[in-house]
């Protein structure tokens, strides 16, 4: 399943949303631009890397926010920009311009920190906006359960497009990602290794505080 669009009218240009969308894949030209040593560099820079984060908190808080900006792939890219297209142009117009700023780099900044603290000592960078986009899957949820998402589904050699519950297809985004999470942590202590790959951490907790502050934000309205 790939989500297209909702069904939901906004009363307001989502305007914060496609400059998110815009600065993300400004700064994954960027990286592409970049030769590969140039390039960890800037991951080591800019990414959240949990090791040095533990050591250096002070010096390190600001990649709570710039790994946010920074995308592994063009498919990490896409797919996030595509989720953040379809669901944060509703939560900004629930929430105002300023307040989902607010929201959405919280989100992301909280997520990364869950991710931090599920592996304190991994020198795995951890990047993307995927987990300020999580808050925003827990804030729409919220709002609009009864919304329909439509969704290009691949049926082997065919294609087409249904239309899908966002509760249905929100609910199997978490429940991906808990049951992965869990399943990660049994990996990672069962083999004594340090793990990388996906934050499920950062999914999940992301996703918890979205359902959190969205509503505190928005002052708890459901109109």
């Amino acid at each position: 399943m790939f989500p297209l669009y909702d069904n939901n009218p906004t009363r307001i240009k989502p305007f914060l949303t496609y400059g998110l969308i815009g600065m993300n894949i400004v700064v994954f030209l960027h990286e592409v631009s970049l030769p590969n040593a140039q390039l960890q560099q800037f991951f080591r820079l800019y990414a959240l890397v949990p090791q040095e984060f533990t050591s250096n908190l002070a010096g390190e808080w600001t990649t709570l926010f710039t790994s946010q900006f920074l995308h592994g792939g063009w498919f990490h890219l896409i797919s996030n920009m595509v989720y953040l297209w379809v669901f944060g142009n509703n939560i900004e117009d629930r929430l105002g311009h300023f307040k989902y700023l607010i929201f959405y780099l919280s989100c992301g900044a909280l997520a990364a920190l869950c991710q931090w603290f599920i592996g304190m000592n991994s020198a795995v960078p951890a990047l993307g906006a995927s987990g300020a986009i999580a808050g925003v899957l827990g804030a729409y949820i919220i709002w609009f359960p009864q919304a329909r998402i439509t969704t290009l589904i691949f049926l082997g050699f065919f294609v087409t497009t249904i239309s899908i519950p966002a509760l249905v297809i929100i609910g199997l985004f978490f429940i991906q990602n808990l049951i992965s999470g869990i399943a990660s942590l049994q990996v990672a202590a069962n083999m004594s290794v340090e793990t990388g790959g996906v934050a499920y951490w950062a999914h999940i907790g992301g996703f918890v505080f979205g359902m959190i502050l969205g509503p505190l934000l928005g002052l708890l309205r459901r109109d």
